[in-house]
């Protein structure tokens, strides 16, 4: 084992409510675009919430053909597709590496719910049960975007999923980071992809009160840290990283977007829904990843926040970062791009993880959105409505899911 193996970014790629790949998303980030709008994928009337922040214009045949589009649930359309964007954006070739040493760690919170709720429908309203796809497990299973990433392009590493509610994507991340640190892998695929818009979902959040119902401001529902705050507004699509062993970069000649230096993950053991009371455990997870990677409290200038747009967390959160960082809280830049993309589940952690390394690599922290009227219990800087010029040389993601799963990565900006 060799934990001091450096962990580097060498490729991403995204697909969001606000942009299909890399140079969409960025440009959307900076300029607050809004992605959510009416639900599409389904009629809304019986409904408490009518919006959401869908994929637009996703096209799964540039990436796949008809048979292997047919026989994929969205959520895993998505993550072939930025897994895709992942491979051409690091340069790498294939043909010249070890693929024994190159895993896919890729999560999914729900897995393929569309498909799952269409098999459900069919057979209750009468289809009978031989009728049943036989590619309808293998769609749904929410490891099967892992297992669908490693097949296209002959990934041979460790291979498996994670989930973790809407710290799933960032345990993937996470998980490849240790791989590569101690030795196991060089290369790991990782993130996470949700395509959860459907009737049984929608209901089922309704149903818990966790959803916005501003059907009437629909384009202001998500408004991470401000006082008018009602609910989370649901999102979909992908977010993939390429994690890679720093020397085995270097050798490549890659082009090194930013390290992952530190990771904390904790446990609230406390509630199935709420986050344990003064952010009790995001605490702990911002903490040990900086204790992870070595570096003082003071050096943290950007946090890419949770940001739900719910009443628990938001307050929760900020309390968690102030109690982490002091003073320093109120000097570093918190911001929520879930205010433009709305709350995307499983794979929050994968696009957040890309929008923290942009973040970095540009010096500039994207905007919280919607934030009009602050709650004064969150009192910190979240870059309110436009983007914030600022060296960001140390930024932490933040991702939080229902069982009381936290997870915290620490990125850092690259120098040889």
């Amino acid at each position: 084992m060799n934990n001091n193996r450096r962990v580097v970014i060498t490729g991403m790629g995204v697909v969001t409510p606000i942009g299909i790949g890399l140079k969409d998303f960025w440009e959307g980030l900076l300029e607050g675009r809004n992605g959510v709008d009416h639900i599409t994928q389904f009629d809304t009337t019986k409904f408490d919430t009518k919006f959401a922040a869908e994929v637009k214009n996703f096209k799964p045949e540039e990436y796949l053909d008809k048979k292997a589009t047919r026989r994929l649930d969205r959520f895993a359309q998505f993550a072939i597709a930025t897994a895709d964007m992942a491979i051409k954006d690091s340069g790498l070739d294939l043909e010249k590496i070890d693929k024994d040493r190159f895993g896919v760690i890729y999560g999914s919170g729900i897995g393929g719910m569309k498909t799952l709720q269409e098999q459900h429908f069919n057979f209750f309203n009468g289809l009978d049960p031989h009728k049943i796809s036989p590619f309808f497990i293998p769609m749904m299973i929410s490891d099967i975007a892992a297992g669908q990433i490693s097949i296209r392009f002959g990934l041979k590493g460790p291979n498996y999923a994670t989930t973790s509610a809407c710290a799933t994507a960032s345990h993937a991340i996470a998980d490849a980071f240790f791989l590569i640190q101690r030795g196991s892998t060089d290369l790991m695929m990782s993130g996470g992809s949700e395509a959860a818009i459907t009737e049984v979902s929608i209901g089922g959040f309704n149903s818990m009160k966790a959803l916005s119902t501003w059907n009437d401001r629909y384009k202001e529902a998500s408004r991470p840290f401000d006082i008018d705050r009602n609910g989370f507004v649901m999102g979909e699509g992908a977010g993939t990283i390429i994690l890679e062993e720093y020397e085995h970069a270097v050798k490549r000649g890659a082009k090194i977007r930013a390290e992952i230096v530190g990771v904390g993950l904790t446990g609230d053991a406390y509630h199935i829904t709420a986050p344990a009371p003064e952010g009790e455990g995001a605490v702990r997870s911002m903490k040990e990843a900086i204790r992870d990677a070595g570096v003082s409290l003071e050096k943290i200038d950007y946090i890419n926040a949770h940001g739900t747009s719910t009443q628990l967390n938001d307050k929760n959160e900020t309390k968690a970062i102030k109690t982490v960082f002091g003073d320093h809280a109120y000097k570093l830049i918190v911001s929520s791009t879930k205010s433009m993309t709305g709350h995307l589940l499983g794979a929050a952690g994968g696009i957040e993880a890309v929008a923290t390394i942009f973040a970095i690599e540009n010096d500039i922290v994207p905007p919280t959105i919607n934030l009009t009227n602050p709650d004064p219990e969150c009192d910190l800087n979240y870059s309110p409505n436009k983007p914030t010029k600022r060296k960001i040389n140390y930024a932490i993601s933040n991702t939080f899911g229902f069982g009381g799963h936290n997870a915290s990565l620490l990125f850092k900006k690259f120098e040889k």
